[in-house]
């Protein structure tokens, strides 16, 4: 499932994003599953951010779903400095992860939801 909020939406309050590369920060990506997702998700940029660029894309995990923000930093002097949401923003959450190439029918599932998971709200796998 997922809930998307588009660029557009963002950045008529915000500022535009720029042709830069982002840095890319991985929050609370703990457990083994967790770890794997992480990879997965860090891999979707280059590995070579541009900090002069001053972009950052955001994976938030918290109670299995991960939140992404696309931000930008902000210097107001030599001392202080603050995010400016740049989007687009999004909501994820891992419905099953397939080991090698996506094959519905004869691929092989490294990891599913268990029933006690679905209704559990205490006990998290990501």
């Amino acid at each position: 499932s997922s809930r998307v909020l588009w660029t557009l939406a963002v950045t008529q309050f915000h500022a535009a994003p720029s042709a830069h590369r982002p840095e890319v920060i991985l929050n609370r990506f703990d457990t083994r599953l967790g770890h794997r997702m992480g990879r997965m998700l860090g891999a979707l940029f280059p590995y070579d951010p541009e900090f002069r660029g001053r972009r950052v894309a955001t994976f938030h995990n918290q109670r299995d779903f991960i939140f992404f923000r696309h931000h930008r930093y902000v210097f107001d002097d030599q001392e202080s400095c603050r995010l400016q949401e740049v989007g687009p923003r999004f909501t994820l959450r891992l419905k099953s992860l397939q080991k090698g190439t996506f094959d519905t029918k004869f691929g092989a599932y490294e990891w599913l939801p268990k029933n006690e998971m679905v209704n559990n709200r205490r006990k998290f796998e990501l």
